[in-house]
């Protein structure tokens, strides 16, 4: 008999975040994000049909609307899970999932950063800066890329999230360069001015047709705090993150990673890590319906990728082997109907596949994921969470 927190090698589990589907405001959500509910806008305002993720219990969730007629039985567990951490940033949600929970949100700046920050980072890079405003990341090279091509000054932005986002033409400023610039801004951004992350967005193309290229990189704050993966590591359990999970808890807690520009290469990942690793966790993060289409107020492209990430993981379940957990959720929402280009306080979905079929109700923290896991996987977690095993 196996003892209470030994690994159990022969046992996998798969954890995708489809990184912003939420499935409606929370009640404690702030003015701004109520009456959000991402999946259910999206699916209204395009006829919206997953039929996997339909068949796991998808359309059962509390506030999911609008997918079409339901299964009268789903063939897994279903579930919305409520944040307990504050705010509705990237990096909260996904260290929450992993049993991270923040007191605080991780500050933002709406109204731009302060002069020191601004002076400090550009005698790093000896040079002016460009706008240091929130803004919509495709509206601003517009207005700012000419200027920025002219001058060979960064673009410095940011929005409702905690993030410090330097754009620069890849013609003008290495890709290289921007992220050492990245690396200069992450060291300012501490102890009293943190931010959740800096992010490099190269872009490309001529005046009036500029395009932000794959080149994206996030220097993320490292996560404060113990998390499931790092549990999973010290248990000798292989953990492999795919998409921006490396960046997300800047590498600790995994065993290997795998970078992806979109979300057919990180399903295409996905497959290929299946085919290959045999035990652990593989967790990876599907990233383009938050930032092609929620954040650019694109409903239809939002529900374009939700249908392709459907059949794709549609595909991938001939990979999932009899001992293999599978499970499904998000980390906040970005409603591409609601006003605004920012990320809305949501309930998130939570599926199970590998614990039979049922409802599991409303969640009171997105932790019980890793809780899950760490069950699943026969580790010990002390930390937040109840395990849905």
């Amino acid at each position: 008999m196996r003892r209470k927190g030994e690994p159990v090698a022969v046992r996998r589990a798969l954890v995708v975040v489809l990184d912003s589907v939420g499935v409606g405001a929370t009640e404690d959500a702030p003015p701004e994000d109520r009456g959000a509910n991402t999946l259910s806008h999206v699916a209204q305002a395009t006829g919206l049909r997953l039929p996997y993720l339909t068949g796991l219990g998808l359309a059962h969730i509390a506030g999911v609307e609008g997918l079409g007629p339901a299964p009268l039985r789903p063939s897994a567990a279903y579930g919305r899970m409520r944040p307990a951490s504050p705010g509705k940033d990237t990096l909260s949600g996904h260290w929450e999932l992993f049993g991270l929970i923040l007191d605080e949100p991780i500050r933002t700046y709406p109204g731009g950063f302060p002069p020191e920050v601004i002076a400090a980072f550009e005698l790093a890079i000896g040079r002016e800066v460009l706008g240091n405003v929130a803004a919509s990341g495709t509206e601003i090279i517009q207005r700012l890329g000419g200027d920025h091509l002219r001058t060979g000054k960064p673009i410095v932005y940011t929005s409702a999230d905690s993030v410090f986002q330097i754009a620069a033409h890849e013609g003008v400023v290495p890709v290289a360069t921007l992220y050492d610039w990245c690396r200069s801004a992450r060291s300012i951004l501490m102890g009293d001015f943190t931010v959740g992350r800096v992010i490099a967005r190269p872009f490309a193309g001529p005046v009036g047709s500029f395009y932000r290229t794959k080149n994206r990189k996030d220097f993320g704050l490292a996560p404060p705090g113990r998390t499931v993966l790092d549990s999973l590591v010290e248990a000798g359990l292989p953990v492999v993150g795919i998409g921006k999970i490396h960046d997300i808890f800047t590498g600790r807690g995994l065993t290997a990673s795998c970078g992806t520009g979109s979300n057919a290469e990180g399903l295409a990942a996905i497959g290929d890590a299946l085919s290959r690793i045999g035990g652990g966790l593989l967790l990876a993060n599907l990233v383009d319906f938050d930032m092609l289409f929620g954040h650019r107020n694109d409903p239809a492209g939002y529900a374009e990728a939700l249908r392709e990430a459907d059949c794709g993981l549609a595909a991938l379940a001939a990979s999932r082997q009899p001992g293999d957990l599978w499970l499904f959720a998000a980390d906040h929402g970005c409603d591409p109907t609601h006003p605004g280009t920012d990320h809305t306080r949501e309930y998130v979905p939570v599926l199970a596949l590998g614990l039979g079929e049922g409802d599991l109700g409303t969640r009171n923290t997105f932790a019980d994921v890793g809780a899950t896991v760490a069950d699943w996987l026969g580790v010990t977690w002390l930390g937040p969470g109840e395990s849905l095993v």
